[in-house]
Formats: structure tokens, C-alpha cells, sequence
């Protein structure tokens, strides 16, 4: 075990090394080069979008309404990502860290767009007559057979990947939360959870969409709600956050307090690989649930999709990252969630770490929720619709494993695997990338936009 854990941690370094930060901010760039800045110039549009997608139009197809399957994108992704791991980039990056994951969102915002018109363009029915999308069919339909190992390759490190970055990292969370908050035993919080789970994932997609519709939103708002009060608190310090943010993204951050100093390549590092883990642009689950929405246009669900990104990251993630610097608790030595944590309980004495724990509680649960949906399609693909049922049996058990055991080799391999599942999509990406900007230039040109 010592010797798989020592492999783990080298293979960690190698796939989050320089090579993946360019790939991940190198293709990204491309595509929001070669789309001519059309994902930031579209932002409004896309908000628009997102909101009249809430109805299913009658000539579209699909299973969920649009708003529905960026709901259920978005409940995968705003979870650990945007209060533990915003945290965690902090401390090991510094403020600089922030700076970087903005520019992977920024960028992202390209690539997921990107994603999500292949995943919908590329969608194939199975033989329940469900839609399924997302980079290992865009590989399959839309390149040669000699790639379709790549498909493969994705499917397995997707479907292996959740299990960490989608469930039991997600439950641990949870559990040592509600432990630390409320004095609840993990085992109770992870049978509950379980049940909640269970009776939600076994509807399939059309019920974690709704559940996601009816959660997200809420749980969206409240936060951002929440740390705009903090940040009103400290309104005199948020122009010196802006400082740090930008100065330590280009100048190392030296040892201060209980912060141990970084390097601008650990700013980078750690704000890149906690935006990849907060906002998935890059690693291609956002065009697994995209091809489930209803649309008659892959530029749509691609405009519509790729808000998510800026949601999760541009407007949570900074909230979370913006209170941390502010309250001046990122020179503590705290470290993860309790970070944050200390943030919103110093603004907020006796309330703020409350709220931070039922924000992660509903964050976490929602990931696990989209996540299933995510692992289960790529089964699916690898194997069939056979593999539904003991899929989402080892699902809701592992729910309750993460809960109760101690997951520092989770993490790691999660963060590992989110990586190997960024490779064959982010190259995917690359080879059809002519097909996006064709499709993009088609739907503009026939509206007249």
C-alpha cells in the first residue's frame, strides 16, 4: 500500500505538472482565440439562454429542459471544489492562487463551451431511447476509428473518478462537517445521506435534475448572499485583497504568520488544479449531462453551459476566496474547509462557521447526486446499460464508505485521475475544435447575431 501511495503521489506530480498546465490553460486560450472572444462577449446571452431554458420547447429534443441540465452540471460541480478547495489553494499558493484559478475559468468558459457542442452535436440514443453525450461519444462519432481508444480511456478514468471527486470525497466532507458542527456521528450522517442518495439516483436522470433545479439555485444565491455580508464587513480591506491577489500571482509570497510561503509555480499549480477540481472546464462531465438536455441547437446547450463555469468560479469561488484574504485568517495556518470556516466566523462570530457547514453540507450532497449521473453514462459506455443497476448499488455504498473512513488517499487519487480524465478530452478538444467553430459560425450567421 506504502508502494501504491508513493506511485500515486509521483504520477500526481507528473499529470499537475507544467505539461498539464499548459495543455489545460494552452487549450483553452486556443479556443477562446479561435472563437474570437465569443464566450466573454456572450456571457449576457448565455444568462438569457439559461433563464428562458427553463421550459422544454416543443420542437427540441431530450430528456431534461436545458435549465435542468445546467443545474444538474452545476451540481456537480459548486461543492468542495468552491469552499475547500478555494481554501486550500490559498494556503498552499497564496493569494495568487485566486488570480489563477479566475484565468482557468476564464479560458474554461471557452473549453467547456467547446464540450458541450460536441457532447450535444455527437449525442447518440441508447436502447432505452435515453440520450447520451459527452467527449468519449464525440470521440467515437466524430473521429476515426484509430481514436477511439481514447473514448475508452476516458470512460474508465471518468468512471473510476467519481467514485472519488463525486462521492466519497464529497460524503467525508460532509460527515466531518456535520461532526464538527452539529457533534453528529459520521456513521449517522453517512446512513442518511445514503438513503437520501439512494431514493434520488434510482429515478435516473429526469429526478437529479429536478432535485438539482430545485436545490441549486437556492443554495447558489444563499452563499453568494451570505458572503457578500462578509465582505461588507470587511469592505475597506477588499482593495488590499485585490493587491495580494494580483501581486502574488507574478511575485512569491513570503512566509507570513502561519503561511509558509509560495512560489508563483505553487500559485499557479495549486490555482489551476483547484479550478479544474471547482469548475470541471477541462475534464469534460459537463457534456455528459448537456446531451441530456433538450435542444435543437449544440450552440445553444453550449452558450447555456458554459455559465456554469463562470457561476462556480468567477462569482463562489471569489466569494469564498475574497472572505478568506479579507479576514486575514489565510496567515493562520488553518488549512481546507476550516479555513473557510475561520473566515465567515470571524465576519460573523457564533453564526458564520454554521453557515459554512450547511452550505458545504448541500454543496456536497448535489455533487454526489450529478456526479452519479456522470459515472453511471460512462459505464454505460464502457459495458452498457447492464451496469446500471450494480453501478448505482456501489453508488450509495460508497456514499457511506466515505463517510466513515479516513480518505487522504482518496483525495490524492482523485485529484490524480481528475487529471488523466482532462488528457483525452482536452486532445479531443483540439481535433474537433474545427467542427465547434463551423457549428458556431453556422448558428450565428443563420440568426443573424
Amino acid at each position: 500500500m506504502e508502494l501504491i501511495h508513493h506511485y500515486v503521489v509521483w504520477l500526481n506530480g507528473v499529470v499537475w505538472g507544467v505539461p498539464m498546465l499548459i495543455l489545460i490553460l494552452g487549450t483553452g486560450l486556443f479556443l477562446m482565440v479561435a472563437l474570437k472572444g465569443m464566450p466573454l462577449l456572450r456571457i449576457l446571452m448565455g444568462f438569457r439562454l439559461m433563464w428562458g431554458g427553463r421550459i422544454k420547447g416543443d420542437e427540441a429534443t431530450g430528456d431534461v429542459s436545458p435549465f435542468q441540465a445546467l443545474m444538474t452540471c452545476l451540481s456537480a460541480t459548486v461543492g468542495t471544489g468552491n469552499i475547500a478547495g478555494v481554501a486550500t489553494a490559498i494556503f498552499l499558493g497564496g493569494p495568487g492562487a485566486l488570480f489563477w484559478m479566475w484565468c482557468t475559468a476564464l479560458v474554461g468558459m471557452a473549453t467547456k463551451y467547446s464540450e458541450i457542442v460536441l457532447a450535444v452535436h455527437y449525442r447518440e440514443k441508447d436502447e432505452r431511447g435515453e440520450y447520451c453525450g459527452g467527449p468519449m461519444y464525440a470521440i467515437k462519432n466524430g473521429l476515426s476509428k484509430s481514436w477511439r481508444w481514447l473514448g475508452f480511456v476516458f470512460a474508465i478514468f471518468g468512471g473510476l473518478a467519481g467514485f472519488g471527486i463525486g462521492n466519497m470525497v464529497q460524503s467525508n466532507s460532509m460527515a466531518e462537517v456535520i461532526e464538527s458542527s452539529f457533534h453528529v456521528e459520521r456513521w449517522v450522517t453517512g446512513l442518511v445521506a445514503t438513503i437520501i442518495v439512494a431514493l434520488v439516483i434510482l429515478g435516473g436522470i429526469k429526478r437529479i435534475a429536478k432535485v438539482s433545479a430545485s436545490l441549486v439555485p437556492f443554495m447558489c444565491v444563499g452563499y453568494v448572499v451570505m458572503s457578500l455580508i462578509v465582505l461588507g464587513i470587511y469592505i475597506d480591506r477588499v482593495p488590499d485583497a485585490f493587491v495580494l491577489i494580483f501581486t502574488h500571482a507574478f511575485t512569491p509570497a513570503a512566509v507570513t504568520g502561519g503561511f509558509a510561503g509560495a512560489a508563483v509555480m505553487m500559485a499557479m499549480q495549486y490555482g489551476v488544479a483547484r479550478g479544474i477540481f471547482s469548475n470541471e472546464a477541462g475534464l469534460g462531465t459537463a457534456g455528459i449531462a448537456q446531451a441530456a438536455g433538450t435542444t435543437n441547437s449544440p450552440v445553444r446547450s453550449g452558450l447555456i453551459g458554459m455559465i456554469g463555469t463562470f457561476i462556480d468560479t468567477i462569482i463562489i469561488c471569489s466569494m469564498t476566496g475574497l472572505a478568506i484574504i479579507c479576514s486575514g485568517v489565510w496567515t493562520s495556518g488553518v488549512k481546507g474547509a476550516s479555513l473557510s470556516t475561520a473566515a465567515y466566523e470571524s465576519a460573523l462570530p457564533g453564526v458564520g462557521g454554521y453557515l459554512v457547514a450547511v452550505a458545504l453540507i448541500i454543496f456536497t450532497f448535489t455533487t454526489i447526486l450529478g456526479w452519479s449521473y456522470y459515472g453511471e453514462k460512462c459505464w454505460i459506455y464502457l459495458a452498457g446499460r447492464k451496469t446500471v443497476l450494480p453501478f448505482r448499488i456501489l453508488w450509495v455504498l460508497a456514499v457511506f464508505g466515505g463517510a466513515v473512513f479516513q480518505l487522504d488517499f482518496v483525495w490524492l487519487l482523485a485529484d490524480t485521475l481528475n487529471a488523466l480524465m482532462a488528457i483525452p478530452n482536452l486532445v479531443a478538444l483540439l481535433l474537433l475544435s474545427p467542427v465547434v467553430l463551423k457549428l458556431t459560425k453556422d448558428y450565428f450567421d443563420k440568426n443573424n447575431l
